[in-house]
């Protein structure tokens, strides 16, 4: 389902844009970045958290880690990250093709500013296998993003 969602919303918002599949797995950063000989920055990872009652989506370049301290500032309160289920369920991704396209239902979607020093970023693209090369700013665009400064 998840891919598909995926595939789905390429069609309808970026035909232009490709699915990439690849035979190896891509869950992690670091396997993500040796698989499409990218720097581990340039995998866009895409966080699932709870701030209050409210799931949220921060995609941050690969390495970076999230600062609770900005992250407080930014939503006036503390952030959690999503348990395993609870990024399914809210998402519809798997843990490790989770991305801001073909969302389970409509979710707030945050860029981090970090991704910005990159020209093409690669966020998955709903599956443990599979991502896309994007620009930062259509990403962000196409998902309806905010951009934000939470990470170090």
């Amino acid at each position: 389902m998840s891919l598909q969602s995926v595939r789905q919303f390429f069609a309808e918002h970026a035909p232009e844009i490709e699915i990439i599949e690849l035979n190896q797995s891509t869950a992690t950063v670091a396997l993500a970045a040796a698989a499409h000989h990218v720097a581990p920055g340039q995998i866009a990872k895409t966080l699932s958290l709870k701030v209050k009652d409210q799931v949220i989506l921060v995609v941050a370049k690969g390495d970076a880690r999230l600062d609770n301290k900005k992250l407080k500032t930014t939503f006036g309160a503390k952030a959690r990250m999503l348990s395993s289920d609870e990024v399914v369920t809210s998402t519809g991704h798997p843990v490790g093709g989770v991305c801001p396209f073909g969302l389970e239902t409509p979710l707030a979607v945050y860029c981090d500013v970090s991704l910005r020093q990159y020209q093409e970023v690669l966020p998955a693209a709903g599956g443990i296998h599979s991502a896309v090369r994007i620009s930062p700013e259509r990403m962000a665009e196409l998902t309806h993003a905010t951009w934000i400064d939470v990470c170090l």
